[in-house]
């Protein structure tokens, strides 16, 4: 085979391949787009639950003072969620008396909405729990 012969074919090769590298981008931004994504949503998840938890921990520990009341713990618990991350998460909040290794605790449950695609989600998906040793004047 000559010297032309080989030439038209690898002018064929690159021929067959031409736009090839569009296609490849396209794919490959729209799965790194993806990825970038569902880390965002894992990263905006994770901010609420710790925001919800943390906003619970704050009402059992108030709850838990000498001068203050279930209701006053559960109500702190409330106006923190909202002003953090809204009042749609800080709509199912119960504050209790409890024990832990034997010692009076007070308890704040908080059910909220888990954000899986940007703020919608399942409606009673998260639930974290917040405990504090009871205060006394004794």
């Amino acid at each position: 085979m000559n010297e032309l012969g080989k030439r038209r074919r690898h002018l064929d090769r690159l021929r067959d391949e031409a736009g090839s590298a569009v296609a490849e981008f396209v794919m490959v931004a729209s799965l790194l787009t993806f990825l970038t994504l569902m880390v965002m949503q894992l990263a905006l998840a994770l901010h609420i639950r710790n925001t919800v938890l943390d906003a619970a921990a704050e009402g059992a520990r108030y709850a838990t003072l000498a001068d203050s009341s279930l209701p006053a713990g559960a109500q702190r618990t409330r106006d923190l969620i909202t002003t953090a991350i809204g009042a749609t998460y800080a709509t199912n909040v119960v504050a209790q008396y409890g024990a832990s290794a034997g010692f009076p605790t007070v308890e704040v449950r908080v059910i909220a909405p888990l954000p899986l695609m940007g703020l919608l989600g399942a409606p009673r998906g998260l639930e974290v729990v917040a405990h504090a040793a009871v205060e006394s004047l004794d």
